[in-house]
């Protein structure tokens, strides 16, 4: 059930990202590693030891197959993906994380999960309960859940 409050709180997580001091972390982990936003946006799509078609990315994107192919030709000239055959149809290329794409991953991660200092206007026991409770917003968006999964494996 969507409420005011819900909305009141999902406007404040939006705002966070949007506005306050997250805004420009994207763009640093991206300057960190040498790649623009776009490129590091591939990398968190592609999941480490597994491929992904790359009609699949357009198509999670909603873009021009060319975009992703232009992300996939500036991956593989930093060394951090290359193209893969897939195992069952010849036609279709996968992108498939390289080790050194897969330490950029995690670094670029490293980053960004570190919390803002606004987070230092809680108590550590508010802290422990904003995460429990944003962990089980998570856990109930079925693209985050998988991801976290998948991620964890």
């Amino acid at each position: 059930m969507r409420t005011k409050a819900a909305r009141e709180a999902w406007r404040t997580i939006f705002d966070l990202l949007i506005r306050g001091e997250a805004h420009n972390r994207f763009t640093e982990a991206a300057a960190a590693l040498g790649v623009s936003p776009g490129v590091l946006k591939g990398l968190f799509h592609i999941e480490p030891g597994q491929g992904i078609p790359m009609r699949d990315l357009a198509d999670h994107w909603r873009c021009d197959a060319s975009y992703v192919t232009s992300v996939t030709d500036m991956l593989e000239e930093r060394g951090m993906a290359r193209r893969w055959p897939h195992p069952t149809d010849r036609r279709v290329k996968m992108i498939v994380l390289t080790e050194a794409g897969v330490a950029a991953r995690e670094r670029a991660f490293d980053l960004l999960y570190d919390p803002p200092a606004a987070f230092g206007a809680l108590t550590g026991a508010e802290q422990r309960q904003l995460r429990d409770l944003l962990a089980k917003v998570a856990a109930a968006d079925d693209r985050v859940s998988s991801s976290r999964a998948a991620s964890s494996a």
